[in-house]
């Protein structure tokens, strides 16, 4: 969403790592539950193995998404804490389904950069 005059510098996508990864665990949650690293590793299998978030990227949006009562986080095992597991609140479906229709357009955007980039660069394939 560029204003007037305004500069977008962000290139080639045009939507932070963090608002897509937040995205993503939402987009997860929306479906079942998950603990950080099965979300680590169901983002990395949806993009073909091509790119995962890093767990000092997951863990702090985990702790901020459960802070803004988006989503709902419990211990496996209280006693031990090793293995917490989230899902999402009906707030967190609300913040889901107006992040999801604001970045819509962001995204396809990005896509749109990417392939007449590719194009122009690599001709058609």
């Amino acid at each position: 969403m560029i204003i007037k005059n305004e500069r977008n510098r962000q290139f080639p996508s045009k939507i932070s790592t963090t608002q897509f990864v937040k995205l993503y665990i939402l987009h997860l949650l929306s479906q079942k539950s998950f603990y950080g690293n099965e979300i680590i590793e169901e983002i990395r299998t949806r993009l073909n193995e091509k790119w995962e978030p890093s767990p000092g990227m997951i863990y702090p949006l985990l702790r901020e998404l459960e802070s803004n009562n988006h989503i709902k986080g419990w211990w496996k095992e209280p006693d031990k804490r090793s293995i917490r597991h989230y899902r999402i609140t009906d707030e967190g479906i609300e913040h889901y389904k107006s992040i999801k229709r604001i970045y819509e357009p962001v995204l396809l955007d990005s896509l749109i950069i990417i392939k007449n980039t590719l194009k122009d660069i690599y001709g058609d394939k």
